[in-house]
C-alpha cells in the first residue's frame, strides 16, 4: 500500500462513527427551523446519505453570550473583522474540510473556470481509500472543467476534486500544498500549515483567527461566494447520469441569512463549520471547530447572538473634535481621523470605554494633520474597535513659560528622574 493509500485508509472507521453521531441531535430546547429542511439526497458515487440534520438546537436568549460546546469558536463581522465572539481562536488544531477554502482561493488566482481539466490517476481514490465517500467518482483521463471541480469540492466536498484541481494548477500535489502555504503566509495566516489539499490526514493546522482573514480573502472573490452559495449542482459524468450533488452546508436550508461557506469533519477535527449569513445589510461569519456534536446549531447560535446581541454605536466621525491630547512638551487638539462605528454588546451598552494611546515617538510641536494618538473602544473582555487622532492645532507657546523644547527637556528630565527614584527605592 502507498503512504497516500495508507494515509487514506487510517481511521476510517473512527470516522464513520462521527459521522453516525452526528445524526443523533441535542434536545430540541429552544430549537430553531429555517424556512426548509435538507433532503437526504445521497452523495456519489456510492450513494451514501449525508447526515444533515434537520433542525438547529439554538440558545433560547440570542442576547446573551451563548454557550459553545466546541474546542475553538468565533464571530465576526466578515466586512470588517471585528471580532464579536472568541473561543480558543488562537489555538492551531486541525480544520477538516475547510482546507478546501484556500485550495479554491488559489485555484480561483491560478486557473480559469472554464479550463477543462484532465484527472490525473493520482488523483482517483479507490473504494477503499479513506475519504472515498466524498468524491465526484473522478476516473483516471476524465475531461472535467475548472467551474464542475470547484462546485463538486466545495458543495460535495469531494476530495478527488480537490487533488485533480492541485494537479493541474501546478503539476503535482505537493507543489500545490507549497502555493497554499505561500498564499497563507501572504494573507498573514501566521499560525496556519497546510499539509494536504483537502485536509484528509489532520497533518495541517490552523487557527479560528486565520481562518476568518481566509473567508475574507475568499469571500471578496465573487466566483467563490457564487458557488458556496448554492445548494445542488449537476455536474457531468463521463458516462451514464450526470453527477447530482448536493451542498452539505445544512445552514443554506436551516438558518434564514445563510449564505455559505463550508463544512468539515475528520476524527482529528471533529465537526467543523465556517458559516457566512447576512441579514440587513449586515455579514457575519461564525467558524467552529471541533464540536461536540454536529457544528451547525453552535455556530447559529453564534450568528444569532451577533445579530441580536449587538447595537450599531456611530463613536466617532471624521473630522469630529475629540479635545485635547498631552503631549511631552504640550499640549494638542485633536479630532477624528476618520468614522468609528462599533458593535456594541447590549448587555454592555453601559460599560464602554474610551482610552486615548499616544503614540510613543510623538515628537513636539507636530505638525497639523500628524497622527499623534489612537482612541481605543472597548467593554469589559473585548476591544470593538479604534481610530486615529489626528492634530487640529497646535497652541503658541507661553513666552512666561521658556521655549516648548526647554518645556519638553523638562518634562523628559523630571521622568528620568521619577524612573531613577523609583528604581532605587
Amino acid at each position: 500500500m502507498s503512504p497516500l493509500a495508507g494515509r487514506r485508509a487510517a481511521a476510517a472507521v473512527v470516522v464513520v462513527a462521527v459521522l453516525a453521531a452526528n445524526v443523533v441531535l441535542i434536545g430540541l430546547a429552544g430549537a430553531q427551523t429555517g424556512h426548509d429542511v435538507p433532503p437526504p439526497t445521497p452523495v456519489p458515487p456510492d450513494g451514501r446519505l449525508s447526515p444533515f440534520p434537520s433542525v438547529l438546537a439554538t440558545a433560547r436568549d440570542t442576547v446573551a453570550v451563548p454557550t459553545i460546546a466546541a474546542r475553538a469558536a468565533l464571530l465576526a463581522d466578515l466586512d470588517d473583522g471585528t471580532v464579536l465572539f472568541d473561543q480558543g481562536a488562537t489555538t492551531p488544531r486541525p480544520i477538516a474540510s475547510l482546507t478546501k477554502i484556500m485550495t479554491a482561493l488559489v485555484v480561483l488566482t491560478r486557473a480559469s473556470l472554464d479550463d477543462v481539466v484532465r484527472v490525473d490517476p493520482a488523483a482517483v481514490f479507490g473504494p477503499r481509500d479513506f475519504g472515498a465517500s466524498s468524491t465526484l467518482g473522478l476516473r483516471a483521463g476524465e475531461r472535467i472543467r475548472v467551474r464542475d471541480l470547484l462546485y463538486g469540492m466545495l458543495l460535495g466536498s469531494a476530495n478527488d476534486a480537490a487533488e485533480a484541481l492541485a494537479i493541474h494548477v501546478i503539476g503535482s500535489i505537493g507543489a500545490f500544498v507549497e502555493l497554499m502555504n505561500r498564499r497563507a503566509r501572504a494573507l498573514g495566516m501566521r499560525d496556519t500549515s497546510f499539509a494536504s489539499p483537502h485536509g484528509l490526514d489532520d497533518r495541517g493546522r490552523s487557527t479560528a483567527a486565520d481562518l476568518l482573514v481566509l473567508l475574507r480573502a475568499a469571500h471578496a472573490n465573487p466566483a467563490f461566494e457564487r458557488i458556496v452559495a448554492t445548494r445542488f449542482r449537476t455536474i457531468p459524468s463521463p458516462s451514464g447520469r450526470p453527477r447530482r450533488i448536493q451542498n452539505r452546508n445544512a445552514m443554506l436550508w436551516l438558518y434564514e441569512d445563510a449564505i455559505g461557506t463550508k463544512t468539515g469533519l475528520t476524527a482529528g477535527a471533529g465537526p467543523c463549520v465556517a458559516v457566512v449569513a447576512e441579514r440587513d445589510g449586515r455579514r457575519l461569519v461564525a467558524i467552529v471547530l471541533g464540536a461536540e456534536r454536529e457544528a451547525f446549531s453552535p455556530a447559529a447560535s453564534l450568528l444569532n447572538f451577533g445579530f441580536d446581541g449587538f447595537e450599531e454605536t456611530t463613536v466617532a466621525r471624521a473630522g469630529e473634535e475629540l479635545g485635547s491630547v498631552d503631549l511631552v512638551g504640550g499640549q494638542v487638539s485633536v479630532v477624528a481621523s476618520a468614522d468609528l462605528t462599533v458593535m456594541v454588546p447590549r448587555d454592555l451598552a453601559d460599560r464602554v470605554r474610551r482610552t486615548v494611546r499616544v503614540a510613543p515617538d510623538t515628537a513636539f510641536p507636530p505638525q497639523i494633520g500628524d497622527r499623534v494618538a489612537t482612541m481605543i473602544v472597548t467593554v469589559p473582555g473585548a476591544r470593538l474597535g479604534g481610530v486615529g487622532l489626528i492634530v487640529a492645532a497646535v497652541p503658541a507657546p507661553d513666552p512666561a513659560s521658556g521655549s516648548w523644547w526647554m518645556r519638553g527637556l523638562d518634562a523628559l528630565g523630571g521622568a528620568a528622574a521619577d524612573a531613577i527614584g523609583a528604581v532605587a527605592g
